[in-house]
This record gives C-alpha cells, sequence and structure tokens, in this order.
C-alpha cells in the first residue's frame, strides 16, 4: 500500500468516511490526481466506475457515462485531494531521482518544461532529453532535434509511448537511449502505429441521449483532445458514438 505521512492518512480516513467509500479507494485516487501534478487523474477504480478520467475546472469521465451522480462525486473527491495535495504534506519525503520522489527523474535533468503520467509511466520533458519512469525504472532518452508538444500511452497490452513533434507522431522507443534500462523495444517502425479507442465500460443507459448532454460531452471532449488526453482518432471514435445517440 502507498505510504502516506499522518496528516496524510487523517485526511484519507476522512474523505472515505464521507463518500463512503474504502480506504484504498481513496488512496488510488490520491496517487492518480498527484500523478497529474493536482490539475488532472486517469484512474481505474471499481468502487467509482471502473476506468476514468478528470481534468480540474473541466471534463469529468466514468465509466457510466451519464451517471451524474457518479461523475459529481469523482469530481468533488478529486477537487479535495488536489487541494490536500497543494496544502499538505500527503506523501513521505524521498529524495530526488529514487523511485516514489515526485521528482523522480535524475536530478542532474534539472527542472522539467512538462511531466505527466499515463496509467502506470511517468514522463518529464528537458531540454534534449526526455525522461520516462515504467515500474520504478527510469529510462533517458535523447529527443535529438525534436520538439515535444504532448507524450500519450498507446492502448491496449502494449506499453509504449508516443510523443508528438514537429515531425508528426514518433515513438519513443526510436530515440536513443541515455540511461536507464530501457523500455521493451516494440516492433517495426519509427511511427507509432495507430491503435483503438479504449472501450468505457458499457453503461445500462437509454437509447437516446438528450440532445443537451451530448452537446455538453461533444465540447468537453474537445477540451481534452486540445490538451492532449485524447488522441484526433480517440476524439472521433467517441463523437460518432454520441451523435449516434441523438
Amino acid at each position: 500500500m502507498q505510504q502516506l505521512t499522518e496528516a496524510g492518512q487523517n485526511i484519507v480516513n476522512s474523505l472515505a468516511a464521507r463518500y463512503q467509500l474504502s480506504q484504498d479507494a481513496v488512496i488510488h485516487m490520491l496517487v492518480s490526481v498527484n500523478n497529474g501534478s493536482g490539475s488532472m487523474a486517469q484512474f481505474n477504480c471499481p468502487e467509482l466506475g471502473g476506468s476514468g478520467q478528470w481534468m480540474r475546472g473541466g471534463m469529468t469521465m466514468v465509466g457510466d457515462m451519464f451517471n451524474h451522480g457518479l461523475k459529481a462525486t469523482v469530481d468533488n473527491l478529486c477537487n479535495e485531494l488536489s487541494s490536500a495535495l497543494a496544502n499538505n504534506q500527503m506523501f513521505p519525503v524521498i529524495p530526488a531521482g529514487q523511485p516514489g520522489s515526485s521528482h523522480w527523474w535524475p536530478g542532474d535533468l534539472g527542472a522539467p518544461f512538462s511531466s505527466g503520467a499515463q496509467n502506470n509511466i511517468r514522463y518529464a520533458v528537458f531540454p534534449q532529453r526526455l525522461a520516462i519512469e515504467n515500474n520504478g525504472q527510469v529510462t533517458v532518452y535523447d529527443t535529438l532535434d525534436h520538439q515535444i508538444g504532448g507524450v500519450s500511452q498507446q492502448q491496449g497490452g502494449d506499453t509504449s509511448l508516443s510523443f508528438s513533434s514537429q515531425y508528426g507522431t514518433i515513438s519513443v522507443n526510436s530515440l536513443p537511449v541515455i540511461s536507464g534500462p530501457g523500455m521493451a523495444p516494440p516492433p517495426q517502425t519509427n511511427f507509432a502505429t495507430p491503435a483503438p479507442p479504449p472501450e468505457l465500460a458499457p453503461a445500462p443507459a437509454p437509447n437516446s441521449a438528450p440532445s443537451n448532454d451530448v452537446i455538453q460531452l461533444l465540447e468537453q471532449l474537445g477540451r481534452l483532445r486540445d490538451a492532449g488526453v485524447l488522441s484526433d482518432q480517440e476524439f472521433n471514435a467517441k463523437k460518432q458514438e454520441l451523435m449516434a445517440r441523438i
């Protein structure tokens, strides 16, 4: 189980009681929000409808797309966890560069331009370097002349990452490894193979959703795509699914 400070454990206990969730569920969401730097989270929590995404002040997606009560619970919980992370020492302090540290990359890389997480993989972008942490192992890549604009994980069983640059969508594994064990080499080409969008758990919802709900969801999906969380392919697939409900 994730170690917490005394203050962190007290906050988790309080939230678990108020939201009628297990401590494990609250800790899972806490880690997810922390991995998203307090502003976003990707999670897979059975007590909260399975897989989903949250963005502070923006979109909340849950397995049951039209369960507004569940969306509100996730949004409120994540906002409270984000505030708790900003105002409390929730996790024990671990030296930078060691597994479990919020600054998990090698200290000589300095401060990243951007960082984030995709499921169980964390990334941080630096001048001419890209650091990836996968299952506690950190690999540093030379980004050559790429200007990295975003990092995303391939769907399905593959754990490889791709990034967008001025040359298009490129597989991280095509970059030279500077340090670390590296990730399992994917077969073939530099360009990431398009993968089907993730399937959210089907909900026992009516055959058609109110037009206002669909329009609102389309706007939220657009913001998620603009933020780099959804690819254009994933956005278009979800858009077609929602339009079919009208």
